[in-house]
């Protein structure tokens, strides 16, 4: 990848070699489309040098002012992807029952929760924290300054999903954490001041998924 010195610090200059860009506006391209959600996993384990990739890359995302809210809690334990699971397991099953729900529905929900949760050779738990984001005297203003935030993590974990496919592993994004956040918290020893937004479970893919997109005329306009 060429390099150009600036202000004595060699940083990335993409420029400079057009047939390299090419090349890497394909792979770019082809990475974005062919990533899929992946929910299993054989069960090797991830090496550190991995982990650390998909971190690094992940904190390269753009954020509001620079700020970089995100937070990552980095999961391999099996004892605490089942207490975690359980946990989270309990909650659901108190939210469905509240709901109503038929008990064949929930068992087979917690149940199909707990599994892709123990079963993931990795587990990222990523968070927001609105410590060194802009404060505000109105609730409107705080709470736009708390979605930039949100947008901010959600940016970084696409950067760490992206990067996950390039190195051969399968990710998927869990929403549950938002619905148990206080558990979440709890089980995992959090700082007060991490918000979860969304749980990765990533591992060597064990199985190969095909999923088609909306033509853009369904989804854009143009003015």
């Amino acid at each position: 990848m060429p390099l150009k010195p600036i202000g004595g610090r060699r940083i990335l200059t993409f420029a400079a070699d057009h047939e390299y860009n090419q090349g890497m506006k394909t792979d770019v391209t082809s990475w974005i489309k062919n990533r899929r959600s992946i929910r299993r996993y054989r069960s090797e384990q991830i090496p550190l040098e991995a982990i650390e990739t998909l971190l690094t890359a992940a904190t390269y995302a753009p954020s509001a002012h620079n700020r970089q809210p995100w937070r990552f809690a980095v999961i391999t334990s099996l004892a605490t992807k089942h207490k975690l699971a359980t946990a989270m397991g309990q909650k659901l099953r108190a939210d469905l029952e509240a709901d109503h729900v038929p008990e064949t529905v929930i068992a087979l929900d917690v149940n199909r929760s707990h599994e892709r949760i123990v079963n993931a050779p990795l587990l990222m738990l990523l968070c927001l924290t609105m410590a060194d984001m802009d404060t505000y005297t109105d609730p409107q203003r705080q709470h736009h300054e708390w979605v930039m935030a949100v947008q901010s993590t959600a940016m970084a974990a696409q950067n760490l999903l992206l990067t996950a496919h390039t190195l051969g592993l399968g990710a998927c994004w869990m929403c549950a954490p938002l619905f148990c956040p206080d558990v979440v918290c709890h089980v995992l020893d959090l700082p007060a001041d991490w918000q979860p937004q969304g749980l990765l479970t990533i591992g060597y893919p064990a199985e190969v998924k095909q999923k088609t997109r909306h033509p853009l005329a369904t989804r854009v306009l143009y003015r």
